[in-house]
């Protein structure tokens, strides 16, 4: 186990890009998109994982939400998708190489199947908010779909609807001032589901199923209460599924995301708003010298 107060060296190295690469050297990620109306946490995720270097960014929603994503959407790429058959279809292309599933998207049986379709094609892949929610009552059914190259990125109501029996440890831990038990509970998780966790807190943990974790501890000094705003999750999502993207390990794309969500959040200070981060980012690429 490594704890973990500030990027390394060698993982702020692997943010910067060499002049002789292109666009398709970065990777190109898809973020799934809910229906009319429900689109805003998607496009924080896209433009987070397009600053963060990804080389291409796409949004897939249904077509009722095209023209609405499309309006507010300009390096970041719009394409039709129709439930899962069409994310299926999308996913013929080999260029996509990351996937970001559900900042927005809704619950439901289309919404299970779509993270199936995802996750059969064992690509990287960060699940968020309805991505995690929609199975809430059949963690063991989306157990047995995870792989090695996902994420999931629950906070805790989320974490204790997938984790319950791993949950109980954190009843023990007051708002992360103990750490042991939230220690536990994660590296728990991530052994029990197979892929990596990353628990959201005052103390960022991340554990993969080998039992490795890092952690970031955004208290004292480096507390950044004003992340507490609707749409930083989707932001740290979108932030992890670039670096899938990039080709980042799904530990060091969530540590590294972590990190970069927790530094443009003190860069900005009070005030800030979801839509703040993505932009705050080449300011902290600054600050690492990239």
């Amino acid at each position: 186990m490594s704890g973990v107060t500030g990027l390394s060296p060698a993982l702020a190295s692997r943010l910067a890009k060499n002049v002789d690469q292109h666009k398709y050297d970065h990777g190109h990620a898809l973020v799934v998109a809910g229906g009319p109306g429900q689109g805003g946490a998607a496009r924080l995720a896209a433009r987070a994982a397009l600053r963060v270097g990804a080389g291409l960014v796409t949004v897939g929603c249904p077509v009722e939400a095209m023209t609405e994503n499309a309006a507010q959407l300009t390096s970041v790429m719009v394409r039709q998708l129709k439930g899962s058959a069409g994310l299926e279809d999308a996913l013929g292309d080999a260029r996509i190489n990351a996937l970001c599933i559900g900042p927005g998207l809704g619950r439901g049986t289309e919404s299970r199947n779509m993270v199936r379709v995802a996750l059969s094609t064992r690509r990287p892949i960060v699940l968020d908010a309805d991505g995690l929610t929609s199975f809430a009552d059949a963690p063991r059914a989306l157990f047995g779909l995870l792989h090695g190259a996902a994420v999931l990125t629950p906070h805790e109501g989320e974490f204790a609807k997938l984790f319950p029996e791993q949950a109980r440890l954190l009843k023990d831990a007051s708002r992360g001032q103990i750490l042991d038990p939230r220690r536990e509970a994660v590296m728990a998780a991530a052994a029990r589901c197979g892929a990596t966790v990353l628990l959201k807190g005052p103390v960022t943990l991340v554990a993969d199923p080998s039992g490795h974790m890092v952690e970031l501890h955004l208290t004292g000094a480096d507390a950044v209460p004003w992340l507490a705003t609707a749409g930083a999750g989707d932001v740290l999502a979108g932030l992890i599924t670039g670096l899938l993207a990039r080709g980042f390990s799904p530990v060091q794309a969530a540590e590294a995301g972590a990190w970069l969500h927790a530094a443009a959040a003190r860069l900005i200070g009070a005030g800030l708003i979801a839509e703040d981060l993505p932009d705050a980012l080449p300011a902290v690429f600054e600050e690492l010298e990239l």
